[in-house]
């Protein structure tokens, strides 16, 4: 059995959104990806307080993936240093978990 994990980031625009998740989902680095927002967003960077907007991209892929999935969000990402994340599923429908596998493995 595979594991499973869920990667977050966010991008300053929806159009930024949408294409990072097209790229991942037909290069089968995540088998989906859903965009949310805007979003408010509160944040430190480069030691300065912040606030603003932002489209928030959820994509479900394998451990096994994730490197690769990784990667491509960095070399893609309009943002130099974006936040990338990805958290575990701990559990899901066996269905669903054998989708994610099929859409990310060797086809």
């Amino acid at each position: 059995m595979n594991d499973y994990v869920q990667v977050s980031t966010a991008t300053p625009a929806r159009e930024h959104a949408v294409d990072l998740a097209k790229g991942a989902v037909k290069g089968r680095l995540a088998a989906g990806s859903q965009i949310i927002g805007p979003v408010g967003s509160v944040f430190w960077h480069l030691g300065e307080f912040g606030e603003g907007e932002e489209w928030r991209l959820l994509l479900t892929t394998t451990t096994d993936r994730y490197p690769e999935l990784e990667r491509y969000l960095m070399e893609n990402h309009p943002w130099d240093s974006p936040e990338v994340i990805a958290v575990p599923i701990t559990h899901g429908a066996p269905r669903c978990l054998r989708w994610i596998e099929d859409s990310v493995g060797d086809s």
